[in-house]
């Protein structure tokens, strides 16, 4: 069984096909026809090497040359299993890619809840932080002179959005404009806290965000930082009524209480 790490696997899966197919490779593809097959092989080989890595991220193994053995046999027709065989053991090989990725989710999200309290009972002591009721934690960067929005109001912001290790998951190019009330429960905490005009820091825990289940790229109990200016803060409109996240390309740094 040919087992391969992260380093090597796209390069010698690519390898293995090239030398398994022969040496037609190195000739070069000059007319239409050519590309076009051409073009279809290589669009099948990206895929497979890129799904034998992603299996063998999650702790799959898989015997290389025999990928390339059933790609070639069955190109001639001379498939050594049924389909109905083929069939049973791809089911058999999701099921396991789907308890492994299982796995692997439950793992971060512990590490991810770890690493978040941790954060949160070090960020307390902070005496510039003060805490909520709900657990919020908030900083002012900048206190503006503005009207503070109420529940009901459409909010024009700014902002930041990182991970308790620094990374950075989300971030405004331009002001985005949305419904207070679609924004996760931390948002719409934090934001009714903020005159216009003002920066804050929000440390938001994961029961304040998106919980056990995460968004996108988010794992589940974890908890986010945000650096939000709030630019604006107006009464809604008959143009603002159902406005949600449709199109504010927002990546999972608001919800609607949980949606994404």
């Amino acid at each position: 069984m040919k087992l391969l790490t992260k380093s090597t696997l796209a390069v010698a899966t690519c390898m293995s096909l090239v030398f398994s197919a022969g040496s037609f490779a190195t000739e070069s593809v000059e007319n239409d026809i050519e590309k076009h097959s051409y073009s279809m092989g290589a669009s099948i080989g990206n895929y497979l090497s890129s799904q034998i890595y992603n299996q063998t991220e999650l702790g799959a193994q898989v015997d290389v040359q025999k990928v390339i053995d059933g790609v070639i046999d069955a190109l001639k027709n001379e498939q050594k299993m049924s389909d109905e065989e083929v069939l049973t053991y791809l089911n058999e090989r999701s099921e396991l890619l789907n308890l492994l990725s299982s796995q692997k989710m439950k793992q971060i999200a512990l590490e991810s809840k770890q690493a978040s309290e941790a954060y949160l009972a070090e960020n307390k002591n902070k005496d510039s932080v003060t805490i909520t009721e709900s657990g919020l934690q908030y900083e002012v960067i900048k206190m503006g002179e503005g009207v503070k929005p109420k529940a009901e109001d459409v909010v024009t912001v700014k902002y930041k959005g990182t991970m308790v290790d620094g990374t950075v998951f989300d971030e405004t190019t331009d002001p985005v404009r949305f419904a207070l009330l679609t924004a996760i429960p931390g948002w719409e905490e934090g934001l009714r806290l903020m005159p216009e005009g003002s920066t804050f820091r929000f440390v938001i825990p994961s029961e304040l965000a998106y919980g056990k289940d995460g968004a996108g790229d988010i794992p589940g109990d974890t908890a986010l930082i945000f650096e939000v200016e709030l630019v604006k803060s107006e009464k809604p409109s008959e143009n603002a009524k159902g406005m949600g996240l449709s199109g504010m390309g927002m990546n999972g740094a608001m919800g609607s209480h949980g949606s994404h």
